[in-house]
């Protein structure tokens, strides 16, 4: 448990090493004597190790008499060793005082502030909001009221169907959630007209209620009205406005383009390395490099890593580690025939991944190019869809 560990933390243990033939023995008179041993391993049956507090190890040595066993001591651990060790280091003690001192001061600001769940909004527009709002960076927490910056945001701010405001260490988070932008629905009796959603070829024109003005083989385009709602007769002082009702289904195509090398570059890692550090301090970066790269041909790989790793603390303090990893660099000539084969397939799946439900592929289409050693595949799938969409008609009576 997290407890007993800290509490052994500060009482102070020790890792020891005990050696000889009667190691049950050696651990059955200490449990009799009331010592404490925990996370013992065995390594053999003449070796294990152990951690016990500093008063047990004392109480060990009469134990160690009996059975003949060998001990020592591996390693000091917690804060009584500590202390003894920052005595003969009085500088580095106070500079840890000093560090310490320092880090909290910096920790009871807001280091940064990050925007989450913005999508039509911009974040430089809530940054700029709560900048209104005497809300920015190095503002102290204390001053800080995360409700009432929620309800500020909610309120002032439209198109927003949630807010929230935490501190997370030295960060100030504002998560938001837009209204979802939904087409209003045409409710059943209300004049509307069905017109196209998409370029298309009429194929079929089922006009249930209300007037077909397009018919099989007309070329329409998006927004054209396909299924009129406003009926014109001579014999009528106005027009009569209706609730269209049917479907049209249209001939639609899928044209995307899909390019490869037919050189295929391969990277192969030589196992030379040259590391270079960098520390970061919110958008500051310090170079820290140990002379130039000494390749010419290398992949760059990054870690990041927290100078205090702490999840609560979140200081936005980072040290990169740039490794610059030596690779021999060579081209390998593609089998044509199975590069058109692939990029085929890859090309087919994404568009079909973007065809609506009712769509029934009627062909699929490939022509090839090849020019300055890229293949180039003009993916064509030709499709017959329902393209009709209700619009609430727009009637303007003419004086």
């Amino acid at each position: 448990m997290l407890v007993i560990r800290i509490w052994n933390y500060f009482r102070g243990y020790v890792i020891i090493r005990i050696e000889g033939l009667t190691l049950e023995r050696f651990i059955n008179l200490a449990i009799a004597k009331g010592i404490y041993l925990w996370d013992i391993v065995s390594y053999d049956y003449t070796t294990l190790e152990a951690k016990v507090g500093i008063n047990g190890f004392k109480e060990l040595r009469d134990v160690v008499r009996r059975v003949g066993c060998r001990v020592t001591i591996k390693k000091k651990k917690g804060f009584p060793f500590t202390v003894q060790k920052m005595k003969y280091r009085k500088m580095l003690a106070f500079g840890f005082v000093i560090a310490l001192g320092i880090i909290l001061f910096l920790t009871s600001f807001i280091w940064s502030i990050e925007v989450k769940g913005n999508e039509s909004i911009k974040k430089e527009y809530i940054l700029s909001y709560l900048d209104g709002m005497d809300i920015r960076p190095w503002i102290s927490k204390k001053d800080i009221n995360t409700i009432a910056i929620k309800k500020q945001i909610l309120y002032d701010i439209d198109n927003l169907s949630y807010a929230h405001a935490e501190i997370k260490g030295t960060k100030l988070i504002i998560e938001i959630k837009e209204k979802e932008n939904i087409k209003k629905k045409v409710s059943k009796g209300e004049p509307c007209n069905i017109v196209a959603t998409k370029d298309a070829v009429i194929e079929k024109v089922i006009a249930k209620n209300g007037k077909g003005i397009v018919s099989k083989g007309d070329i329409v385009k998006q927004g054209q009205v396909l299924i009129t709602g406003v009926i014109q007769d001579a014999r009528l002082e106005k027009p009569l406005l209706i609730h269209s009702e049917g479907t049209v289904l249209g001939r639609t195509w899928y044209v995307k383009t899909f390019k490869e090398p037919i050189y295929k570059t391969i990277k192969e890692e030589t196992g030379r390395v040259h590391r270079a550090r960098e520390i970061k301090l919110l958008n500051n970066q310090i170079q820290l490099m140990n002379g130039d790269i000494p390749f010419d041909n290398y992949i760059e790989v990054e870690k990041t890593t927290s100078i205090i790793e702490d999840s609560k603390l979140n200081l936005p303090i980072k040290v990169i580690i740039h490794e610059y990893r030596e690779v021999y660099v060579r081209k390998v000539k593609q089998n044509i025939d199975s590069l058109k084969k692939a990029i085929a397939v890859k090309g087919v799946q994404k568009i079909m991944k973007e065809l609506p439900k009712n769509a029934k592929v009627v062909s699929k289409n490939v022509e090839y190019l090849i020019q300055e050693d890229i293949l180039t595949a003009k993916i064509k799938v030709e499709t017959i869809e329902e393209i009709g969409e209700k619009i609430k008609v727009q009637y303007i009576e003419e004086e």
